[in-house]
C-alpha cells in the first residue's frame, strides 16, 4: 500500500516540478492576498500583530482551495485521471498519495509566505515558531484531506472553481467576524 502512496506522491510531484503550474499558483495567490489583506485592514501597528492568524488562514485556505483542485482539474484536461482510475492501485492509495501531494505543496507555500506575514503586520513568530509549525502542519493535514476529498469526488464538474471561491469567502467573512 505505502509503495503506491509513494509512487502517486512521486508522480505529483514531479509533474508539479516540471510544471511549477499549482506551485505557482499557491505563492503568487498567497503573497497577493497577504498584502492585500495587511493593505486593506490597515491594522494600526498595536492591532497588526492580532489579524495575523486571520490574514494566514484566509490565504492558506484561498490558495489551498485553488491549488489542492488544480492537481485533478491538470489530470482530467490530459485524459490521465482514467489510466488513474484503472490501474491496479486501490483508489484509496490514490486518495492518500494525492493527499501527500497536497500536504506538501501546501506547506511550501506556508514557508513562503509566513515571513511575509510577520513582516507585514509586525507579528513576532520566533517565539511560537514551533507551536505553529506544529499547527500549520495538523492544518494542513486536514484542510488537505477535506480539500482532496471534495476535489476527487466534484472533478469531473467543471462550476466547481465557484463553489470552493464561494466556500472560501464565506469562511473568510466569518474569521473576520470572530
Amino acid at each position: 500500500m505505502w509503495r503506491g502512496v509513494l509512487t502517486v506522491l512521486q508522480k505529483d510531484l514531479r509533474i508539479e516540478w516540471r510544471t511549477k503550474e499549482s506551485l505557482a499558483s499557491f505563492v503568487v495567490l498567497g503573497v497577493l492576498l497577504v498584502v492585500i489583506f495587511s493593505v486593506a485592514i490597515d491594522p494600526s501597528p498595536q492591532d497588526a500583530p492580532r489579524l495575523a492568524p486571520a490574514v494566514l488562514w484566509a490565504a492558506f485556505v484561498f490558495t489551498g482551495l485553488l491549488g489542492i483542485q488544480r492537481g485533478f482539474v491538470l489530470e482530467r484536461e490530459n485524459d490521465c485521471l482514467g489510466g488513474l482510475l484503472a490501474s491496479p492501485l486501490d483508489p484509496a492509495v490514490l486518495y492518500l498519495g494525492k493527499l501527500a501531494a497536497n500536504v506538501v505543496l501546501l506547506a511550501v507555500m506556508q514557508a513562503l509566505v509566513l515571513p511575509l506575514v510577520a513582516v507585514l503586520l509586525h507579528a513576532e513568530m520566533a517565539r511560537v515558531l514551533p507551536a505553529l509549525i506544529v499547527v500549520l502542519l495538523l492544518g494542513n493535514l486536514g484542510f488537505a484531506a477535506l480539500a482532496t476529498l471534495f476535489a476527487a469526488m466534484t472533478v469531473r464538474a467543471r462550476a466547481i472553481d465557484a463553489i470552493f471561491v464561494v466556500a472560501g469567502v464565506l469562511l473568510f467573512e466569518q474569521v473576520i467576524r470572530d
